[in-house]
């Protein structure tokens, strides 16, 4: 059997001190792109795992599980991380999370972290993965939850949202508005799971060959929403409708309109996708697709807790649901 690669032989590969490749691993921002990118490189290689619980584990079973994220500032996101702390607190375990901001290195990088601190079970709610890294975990022997990744195996539980029925609908709804030129604020538009909403608004729209769908992406923000609309309206000013991948990016997409003087949604409607709290409480008040988050983060609790319990459904299909409010009427009339 091939000798696991030591934090120091990894350091030494890419000429680097071993604090700086503990650093790279934990996230720290203090870290040259070039020299992270070479650490990550050496990780790779090496499939490096730091049993960073060796000693403390050698004598018991974890008490930790490990929950990863695209983007912990997304409210979406924490929604999820706050059911899951209360069910892992209630069962006396704890929960280790890491945020990846999207970048699939960091995702190698913090999986293979969890796996080092020899968690109970993993959870991956992200939109960037990695079939080689899936292949990967399934070999792992831990109880591990992904989110929306395609057909599960072995040990992995999949959630899988119908993003194609929620875009279906909303697309329905603002064409029945009398919407025909639409625009679409999207983030890393390279992800699977972002990319098949624009396209499934797309394909919704070309039904009626007289509608237009522009689309551009910034970055998952309240300030990426603000710039990607900005983006929009200055290429197109006669758009009618704007529809965001997300509630989070709406929320800076209504600043942007506001401070261009428009009305919402007189003048233009806007909607957004996952139906949090925010959007209850920003003005006007977010028409948006419902996502059940404390849904998601019960499956992620009752999959990795579920101890000597057997759990025979591998995929789970959440089926989203409309929510109207305000931020939505009919188009207003072309001058």
């Amino acid at each position: 059997m091939k000798k696991a690669m030591s934090l120091k032989e990894v350091a030494r590969h890419a000429r680097v001190s071993t604090a700086t490749v503990s650093r790279v691993l934990n996230n720290a921002a203090n870290v040259k792109s070039t020299t992270r990118a070479r650490v990550m490189k050496a990780v790779e290689k090496f499939k490096y795992r730091p049993n960073l619980h060796a000693r403390s584990l050698a004598g018991g079973k974890s008490r930790s599980i490990g929950v990863i994220f695209s983007n912990i500032e997304n409210p979406f996101f924490l929604d999820i991380y706050k059911v899951v702390e209360a069910g892992a607190h209630a069962e006396g375990y704890e929960v280790i999370m890491a945020n990846t901001d999207y970048r699939s290195e960091q995702l190698v990088a913090s999986i293979r972290l969890m796996i080092g601190r020899r968690v109970a079970g993993l959870a991956a709610i992200v939109s960037e993965m990695d079939p080689e890294l899936i292949d990967e975990l399934n070999g792992s022997g831990i109880p591990v939850v992904f989110y929306d990744v395609g057909a599960p195996r072995g040990n992995i539980t999949n959630i899988r949202v119908n993003y194609r029925r929620g875009m279906e609908t909303l697309a329905d709804y603002l064409y029945s508005l009398g919407h025909r030129r639409l625009g679409f604020v999207g983030h890393h538009a390279t992800l699977g799971p972002i990319n098949e909403r624009v396209s499934v608004l797309r394909e919704s729209m070309a039904r009626h060959p007289e509608v237009e769908v522009q689309a551009t992406a910034d970055v998952d923000s309240l300030e990426g929403g603000r710039r990607a609309v900005r983006t929009l309206l200055s290429a197109d000013p006669t758009l009618t409708a704007i529809v965001c991948v997300n509630d989070f990016m709406a929320v800076g997409a209504l600043r942007e309109i506001r401070e261009r003087g428009l009305r919402v949604p007189e003048d233009i409607s806007v909607t957004g996708f996952d139906n949090v709290k925010l959007a209850q409480f920003c003005y006007p008040a977010l028409t948006s697709v419902h996502i059940p988050r404390d849904q998601i983060g019960q499956i992620i609790c009752d999959s990795l807790l579920a101890g000597d319990k057997t759990l025979t459904e591998h995929e789970i299909l959440i089926d989203p649901e409309l929510v109207l409010r305000e931020s939505t009427g009919p188009a207003r009339r072309a001058t």
